[in-house]
């Protein structure tokens, strides 16, 4: 069997043979999936006959899907991530790729440039302009986008959604609400979901609310018992843009561990190659699909004839004849098979007995002459003589001269040197080296440089401050604070970054923000401090209204930031190391704002957060570096206000606890457990 793809170039020969006796064998085909999706045609060598010929198209390729979750590092356990239950759902059919990276600027083109078909974002809210572009590219060019909903999600979005959606979530069979989880119901029979069977066991507590509009029961593909939307989608370009209004896991519904979980991506993504043979250039469904390269007899393509006419695109069984000769069906970037046997075709020896009067004999023919290894041969022999030669008449074949072949090999060897010496010993980067060395052979702390110099030197106060009492009242012993530029040096050393917001400064680039993000994703801390408590204290649970603020809100504009709320009575940061209140700085009386647990949002009974998961952004107005910032003799540099000692002792505290937060994690949340494990042992 001989693979080529559709411009006739080989791409492999398999051998098979028949057993004795049987009338079917199998050729295994054993190549890479690159190689294997640019199969268009399979033949038996040397039987010249349409029935020899298989057509292959979109729907025999091995689509690869690449998988972006939005989760961070601390909170995507391998087994209960989102990521999980999708890959392991689509690898039966389909090649997974992980990017290496978690930053989007690198891991979205790397998708693409890989030739994925279908990209699936698991709760990720909002991409950085320059990454939205670019996927809303690939999607025009056929492209399908997947997304599952999510707390980004439903905090904040971009425009990659097939409709509006409702600020927040809406939750189902709580305790707190009257409503009571909704099943899956329906699907579309417009949809690729037409014709599956509605799972009576899925049941959904928790969604992302579609705004209602005309187009709103158009672009349903599943709905459940209210009628609200589980799944919807949208046509862009050339491609589609899908959403599941429930996250990829098991927090917000079981529809993940149903056997129509599985179904409904296989189908996803099946429909992304079918849409792509299926949409014309304008980006419309076409609704036939047009003759492009048809078989003749004798198995080889011919340009179609004027007798061909075009497939039904929606047409599901078709049989082959005149008007539709075997072939494909549509044109280079997508088409169809069409096939003169299929596997259902049987085929039956020749019997001469059913022929009246006829008689069998071969062809009359003589057996060719293979005459290739003897050309083979006198090519090799004539190439010998011609070396004899060219020795022979530079006097180089007797044995006593061997001045000049001496010289010869002398001067290749000197050009082999010379043009090895010209290529430059590479040269690492030894102020990127030094700097890594720097920041691993002790715990440090950093900070955001802004370029005003007075803001950047009381940061480096602060943390060397806050350094100093960490060296003095714990086991943490850390080095030296560290001013990093985020759109140049690498972040991942540092489990915090404090980060003084300056109103006056240049807005960081997309760029920046995206290695940001990725370093938040990446189990990272960043704490924001706009130092603006006194403009807006009369205000004190809002965040808004000053040029810190508004300034902040442009940078977090681009960052996938998940919701957030002022620190919890009972959060891990009120017990990390000292229990605290309140978190002060120079000033007071400003809420620290930290992630919120999606899960006890709105709960009098609230427990700590589960897991070892950190924060990944902090956002305070205290300017807590003035309040640590002291000289290298210990004195301190900046006055609180109001001038209070205690004040100074918290705000010291403060420092400690998110140092202790952010290296270890949740671990104090266990001391809730306590008092019941007591009581157990005591029974």
């Amino acid at each position: 069997v001989r693979a080529t793809d559709i411009k006739g170039r080989s791409i492999g020969d398999f051998p098979f043979d028949f057993p004795s006796g049987e009338a079917s064998t199998e050729a295994r085909i054993d190549l890479p999936v690159e190689l294997r999706n640019d199969i268009a045609r399979l033949e038996i060598v040397g039987a010249e006959t349409a029935g020899a010929v298989q057509l292959l198209d979109e729907r025999w390729r091995r689509r690869r899907v690449g998988l972006l979750s939005g989760a961070t590092a601390d909170a995507a356990q391998p087994l209960l991530s989102p990521l999980y239950y999708i890959a392991r759902a689509v690898q039966p059919f389909a090649d997974v790729q992980e990017p290496r990276d978690a930053n989007a600027t690198v891991a979205v083109p790397e998708l693409i440039e890989a030739g994925a078909s279908v990209i699936v974002m698991a709760d990720i809210g909002t991409l950085p302009a320059d990454v939205e572009t670019a996927v809303a590219d690939w999607v025009a060019e056929g492209g399908t986008l997947v997304r599952f909903a999510g707390p980004h999600l439903s905090a904040a979005t971009d425009s990659l959604i097939p409709v509006r959606l409702r600020q927040g979530d809406r939750a189902l069979g709580g305790s707190l609400t009257w409503q009571e989880e909704q099943p899956l119901a329906s699907f579309s029979e417009t949809s690729p979901f037409a014709g599956m069977t509605v799972p009576e066991d899925v049941l959904i507590k928790r969604q992302v609310l579609a705004e209602p509009d005309g187009d709103l029961t158009e672009r349903t593909w599943a709905a459940l018992g209210d009628g609200t939307p589980l799944v919807t989608a949208a046509q862009s370009g050339r491609g589609w843009l899908v959403l599941f209004h429930v996250t990829a896991d098991t927090s917000w519904s079981n529809l993940p561990l149903s056997g129509a979980f599985v179904e409904m991506l296989r189908r996803v993504v099946a429909f992304s190659s079918a849409a792509r043979t299926q949409t014309s250039a304008d980006g419309q469904f076409a609704a036939t699909i047009a003759p492009y390269r048809l078989l003749d007899g004798y198995g080889r393509f011919v340009p179609p004839g004027a007798e061909a006419r075009p497939l039904p695109a929606n047409a599901t069984t078709i049989v082959p004849g005149p008007q539709h000769p075997p072939g494909l069906y549509g044109t280079e970037e997508g088409f169809r098979s069409l096939n003169l046997l299929d596997e259902t075709a049987t085929l039956a020896r020749f019997d001469p007995a059913s022929v009246p009067d006829a008689t069998v004999q071969p062809y009359p023919s003589e057996a060719p002459t293979d005459l290739r290894p003897w050309l083979l041969a006198a090519a090799l022999a004539l190439f010998l003589l011609d070396a004899l030669a060219v020795l022979w008449l530079n006097g180089m074949v007797n044995l006593r001269r061997r001045g000049p072949a001496v010289a010869a090999m002398l001067a290749v060897g000197f050009v082999v040197v010379a043009a090895a010496s010209m290529v430059g010993p590479a040269v690492a980067d030894e102020a990127s080296d030094q700097f890594a060395i720097d920041a691993v052979s002790e715990t440090r702390l950093a900070y955001v440089i802004t370029g005003n110099s007075e803001i950047d030197a009381a940061s480096e106060a602060g943390l060397s401050g806050l350094s100093r009492v960490l060296a003095e009242r714990s086991a943490l012993e850390p080095g030296s604070p560290v001013g990093v530029d985020p759109g140049r040096d690498e972040l991942t050393f540092f489990p915090l970054l404090y980060w003084p917001v300056d109103p006056d400064s240049d807005l960081p680039t997309s760029v920046t923000m995206a290695r940001v993000d990725a370093y938040m994703r990446q189990g990272g801390t960043v704490l924001f401090d706009t130092r603006d408590q006194l403009e807006r204290s009369s205000n004190l649970n809002t965040f808004s209204g000053t040029p810190a603020v508004e300034r902040l809100r442009d940078m977090l504009a681009n960052l996938d930031v998940p919701p957030l709320e002022p620190v919890p009575v009972d959060h891990v940061l009120t017990k990390a190391f000292y229990l605290l209140n309140d978190f002060p700085g120079r000033y007071s009386g400003g809420p620290l704002w930290v992630e919120a647990v999606e899960a006890n949002q709105g709960r009098s009974d609230r427990p700590a957060q589960p897991g070892d998961g950190v924060s990944s952004i902090l956002i305070t107005g205290n300017d807590l570096a003035a309040a640590w910032a002291m000289n290298a003799a210990g004195d301190l540099l900046y006055a609180t206000i109001p001038s209070d000692p205690l004040q100074r002792e918290m705000a010291f505290r403060t420092g400690v606890n998110i140092v202790m937060y952010t290296l270890t994690g949740n671990y104090k949340a266990d001391q809730v457990h306590v008092p019941a494990l007591l009581e157990r042992l005591g029974q």
